[in-house]
């Protein structure tokens, strides 16, 4: 198959609603946050926080998906019932189908932007209380609405209900006309503050009991001018109005309130299917699944990319199947419609006109119908190959793809060209990132006009299939898509997670528990997953950028492996610091591991002067074996001539006593240590390998990568390295020589 990899995908300029501009961040409900819980392999997620683009990153099988699908059955736009045997955790499976109403599976918090206002109003709470929304929802089906803001001011209330009793005490004792029932009054007011001051925690049940003793108080038919009774009756109020704040429920749980958020809550949609355009398709069957509701999910995708792309390009499937039926196809069907009508009798007769021979013949009128038909349908597919290339080419740029859309009878054809391969090929024959591109593009742009208006968009594995340069267009991509709809999008390459949009990244992993973890804190440990699969992704993404910023300015070194390359730079690092040497160009240490591979990485790594890298080997490599290789002409320096051995290793250019000691610390199981046996001017790899054996130690396959990340830390843990000024003359001399032009 012929791989298209020459991708600039460019974000959209305005194929959308204008009023739409900006949607996540200034309009409708936005999606800041949610928690997975009880969901297949989600135990308990743990707050995953979201951008305008969100990307989950994490191994095969760690639980991406299932990080996706309960924020799609949050308010799926279609779709996205609850599957028990699917849904429901193995272990829970009997517990959530006893009691469905009692078990949790997504919590999502909205920002609820020019919205809060109008949920304030009809909450009756402030407003900033009301920017911030939670929506849970059960697997019975229902909602729980909260306002994490909202918080009845229960502390507030009790103050305020305790100082009006002071205050109404203070005011009784000021009036000596009604001493008798001021008294009386006051001694009431004295037990309730009493019991007030003593408890820690008064309850709703206290302060409403307080309130019904004022009320008590006041005379059912009191004088028509009385201090005291006004004084009780102002105490009374702010006593009742107490009781009616903390009595308030939470405003979420009300009928109106809940509904109005359920309203106002974005859909989201789930793709992980993308359906990919076939080059051949049969019309009578698209007309047919068109209109077909038991479709399996891969046909059903290719259903709605190819109803997608009719509507998009203005033209109709059972218009085109209709203007190109021929005189044999409308016979057939005046024959058809014959028998059907007639019974037996329409039936006789057309079987004898056929043994007969007789073939009935158009009349001129009837063909230039047909004709003029056939024409019609030629001229509308032409119409829509020229729509379809001017809009993907607006968002695809560097392809310069002319597509053409041929129908023939029944069979509807896509053909695909561009100017580095003019000839045209069906679309299946090109690549499979073209494909899924143009379904990609006709899916998403064209449905985002309506379908997809304030929607969340869940995309599963995106662009899997596409080439590493598109990817990383793509990730751009979103960019501009996310202006419209928020996106969260699963992924395990590093080219889908950019160094400059690392802050879109979240970790998914499988926990010491076996369930599915996710984190924003890239650095997070992976539970059990040593390799550290999501961060090995996220890694290889800025490794991708450190590298690419570094080759263009730098002189590489071929090294023969990963312990060479710590060493080496180690080296480097004590001498610019020494202020004795300092480098024309910066050194970039790449490992060639295989003797076999050295030769193409010197000519990936040569500059654009075509000048090749230096080359450092050990005696493990023969001279004659880069005289085979070709590259004899390349200056390939020899740890030998540094460390002044015959079968030097990196390892020899180090102070050898203090290499022993470091490896004692590497291997610390022998009853000798190796400090104890080290000899001077020996070389110090064979000298090990010797040690071990005598010690009857198995070494570890990596021994010298876990010694030189300790000599590295040791040597480069001062301000002032120790290092003897023979080695640091040694080392000196080394790095003059890879500087050399």
């Amino acid at each position: 198959m012929l791989q298209d990899t020459n991708f600039e995908i460019e974000a959209p300029k305005d194929h959308t609603n204008p009023s739409r501009k900006g949607a996540p961040q200034e309009s409708g409900f936005r999606l800041s946050r949610y928690r997975v819980s009880n969901f297949r392999s989600v135990f308990d997620s743990g707050w995953l926080s979201v951008d305008n683009v969100t990307a989950l990153v994490g191994v095969n099988e760690s639980g991406k998906t299932n990080l996706m699908l309960p924020l799609w059955k949050l308010n799926p736009a279609g779709g996205g019932a609850l599957q028990p045997t699917s849904d429901y955790p193995k272990s829970l499976f009997v517990m959530i189908r006893n009691a469905p109403d009692q078990f949790e599976f997504i919590t999502a918090e909205f920002e609820t932007g020019i919205e809060a206002t109008a949920l304030a109003d009809l909450a009756d709470i402030p407003v900033d209380t009301a920017r911030r929304i939670s929506v849970a929802r059960l697997y019975d089906g229902n909602y729980r609405v909260g306002f994490p803001d909202h918080q009845s001011d229960r502390g507030g209330c009790i103050q305020r209900a305790l100082a009006a009793l002071r205050t109404a005490q203070d005011d009784l004792a000021a009036d000596p006309k009604e001493e008798d029932s001021a008294a009386d009054a006051r001694a009431v007011l004295g037990k309730l503050i009493d019991n007030f001051d003593e408890q820690q925690d008064v309850t709703f049940n206290e302060l409403r009991l307080a309130r019904n003793a004022v009320a008590a108080l006041i005379p059912e038919d009191p004088p028509a001018v009385s201090h005291v009774v006004s004084i009780l009756r102002r105490l009374h109020v702010v006593l009742d109005k107490a009781v009616a704040e903390l009595y308030r429920p939470d405003p979420g749980s009300r009928d109106d309130v809940h509904a109005a958020v359920i309203a106002r809550l974005p859909r989201f949609v789930y793709y992980s299917n993308y359906g990919n355009l076939d080059s051949e398709i049969y019309l009578p069957h698209v007309v047919e699944n068109m209109n077909r509701g038991d479709l399996g999910a891969k046909e059903s995708a290719k259903a709605r990319t190819l109803r997608v792309l009719f509507d998009f390009v203005g033209v109709q499937a059972k218009e085109i199947l209709e203007l190109g039926r021929d005189f044999r196809d409308l016979r057939d069907e005046a024959e058809a419609l014959m028998i059907e009508e007639q019974g037996r009798t329409g039936l006789l007769r057309s079987l004898w006109a056929r043994a007969r021979g007789h073939e009935d013949t158009p009349d001129p009128a009837l063909l230039a119908q047909i004709s003029e038909a056939k024409r019609t349908r030629s001229i509308l597919l032409q119409s829509a190959g020229a729509k379809l290339t001017g809009r993907f080419s607006e968002w695809w740029k560097q392809g310069d793809y002319q597509f053409r859309f041929e129908a023939d009878g029944n069979h509807f054809r896509i053909w695909v060209a561009d100017a580095r391969r003019p000839q045209e090929v069906e679309l299946e024959h090109r690549s499979t990132g073209l494909q899924w591109f143009l379904s990609f593009f006709l899916v998403f742009l064209h449905e985002a006009k309506g379908e997809h208006d304030n929607c969340v968009l869940l995309l599963d594995e995106p662009g899997h299939s596409l080439h590493p340069l598109a990817q990383r267009d793509l990730s751009a991509f979103f960019e501009g898509l996310s202006e419209n709809n928020q996106i969260i999008y699963t992924t395990h390459s590093p080219f889908l997670v950019d160094a400059d949009r690392l802050a879109r990244a979240r970790k998914v992993f499988v926990d010491r528990d076996g369930s599915t973890r996710v984190s924003s804190d890239l650095l997070d440990t992976e539970g059990n997953d040593t390799k550290k699969g999501a961060g090995y992704a996220i890694r290889a993404a800025l490794n991708l950028a450190v590298a690419e910023a570094s080759l263009g300015g730098a002189k590489p070194v071929l090294v023969p492996g990963r312990v060479e390359q710590i060493y080496l730079s180690v080296i480097r690092t004590v001498c610019i610091a020494s202020g004795q040497f300092q480098p024309r160009r910066d050194m970039i240490f790449a490992p060639a591991c295989d003797a076999q591979v050295v030769k193409m990485m010197a000519r990936l790594l040569s500059d654009a002067d075509a000048c090749p890298p230096r080359l450092m080997i050990d005696d493990a490599l023969p001279t004659q074996d880069l005289d085979g290789m070709g590259i004899a002409g390349q200056t390939a320096i020899r740890i030998s001539d540094f460390g002044g051995l015959t079968g030097a290793t990196i390892e020899d250019l180090i102070q050898p006593n203090d290499m022993a000691v470091m490896m004692d610390r590497v291997e610390r199981r022998p009853e000798k240590l190796f400090a104890d046996c080290i000899v001077a001017g020996q070389p110090f790899r064979r000298q090990v390998l010797d040690w071990a054996k005598s010690q009857d130690i198995v070494l570890a396959s990596d021994w010298r990568t876990q010694l030189a990340e300790r000599m590295r830390k040791w040597l480069l843990g001062k301000d002032d390295p120790r290092v003897s000024e023979e080695t640091l003359s040694r080392w000196l001399a080394l790095m003059q020589a890879l500087d050399a032009a």
